[in-house]
């Protein structure tokens, strides 16, 4: 699979909690109405940076169960969150980890217990089309809420622009289905693909635009953004040394970006 380091998960973190779409929070919380519980189980946590999103909206108690398939961003989400529950406003919260192969451990992750809502943040575009026909199945025998935050799909806007914005895009993107562990990535398309396969398995899906929105107060980030871009559109060979040299030396001017991801809520028909 795929790996991110802690400290990139932590530059990004404020983004993507800003980013998450509010009205499909709004939409969990009705269908959970007065129920006094809510099992989570957490695909590819990191360092829990998804607990912390949406952990507070929740009014009922909670126990988050949090998989992630590197033991050292494991360890981080454990002293993360324990730093963070002191000051978080958040009622009765328990959690667990478990460090798990989410390419070979699906059936023993949802077969141990039952979990009222699957949960993911900045995955899907990842894995596979044959992988989400692996999971979904899954998801609907047990009857779970399926709740997914910031899918790439796709869009980058930046500001200034450049002429090779458009090239870096392609290529970020044709390398974005290459494969990241789960065999061919479904990429830019896979917030769509998931949710018509959800629709198919008896879901009521919403999907929504959850992009992130970069100023200069996110100088740091929006510039490690573009030199992962960078580096990801060299590796695919698509773009030539000289605009791509030329490119990435612009981004030292950058004063905002967007980068397009959607959020999808899925709920059993």
């Amino acid at each position: 699979m795929s790996g991110f380091s802690a400290d990139w998960l932590r530059i990004r973190e404020p983004a993507d909690h800003s980013a998450r779409d509010r009205s499909l929070v709004a939409s969990l919380l009705s269908y959970l109405g007065d129920s006094e519980h809510a099992a989570l189980l957490d695909l590819g946590c990191g360092t829990g940076s998804n607990l912390r999103a949406l952990a507070p909206d929740l009014p009922m108690s909670q126990h988050w169960h949090l998989v992630d398939h590197n033991p050292a961003l494991l360890d981080a989400a454990r002293e993360e969150i324990e730093g963070w529950l002191p000051r978080a406003h958040v009622g009765e919260l328990s959690y667990s980890l478990e460090t798990a192969d989410l390419t070979a451990d699906l059936d023993r992750l949802f077969s141990r217990s039952a979990c009222d809502i699957v949960t993911a943040a900045a995955l899907f575009d990842l894995v596979s089309e044959d992988w989400m026909d692996e999971f979904v199945p899954h998801l609907a025998r047990q009857g779970s809420v399926f709740f997914t935050t910031l899918i790439y799909n796709g869009e980058m806007r930046w500001t200034p622009e450049h002429e090779e914005d458009e090239t870096i895009r392609a290529a970020f993107n044709y390398h974005q289905r290459m494969d990241k562990g789960f065999g061919v990535a479904a990429g830019p398309r896979a917030g769509w693909l998931l949710a018509e396969k959800l629709k198919r398995a008896g879901y009521r899906v919403e999907l929504r635009l959850s992009p992130w929105r970069l100023g200069l107060d996110d100088r740091q980030l929006m510039l490690e953004n573009a030199k992962g871009i960078a580096r990801a559109a060299k590796e695919t060979g698509l773009v030539g040394e000289a605009d791509l040299s030329s490119w990435t030396e612009s981004r030292a001017a950058l004063t905002s970006c967007e980068i397009g991801h959607v959020d999808l809520l899925a709920l059993p028909g």
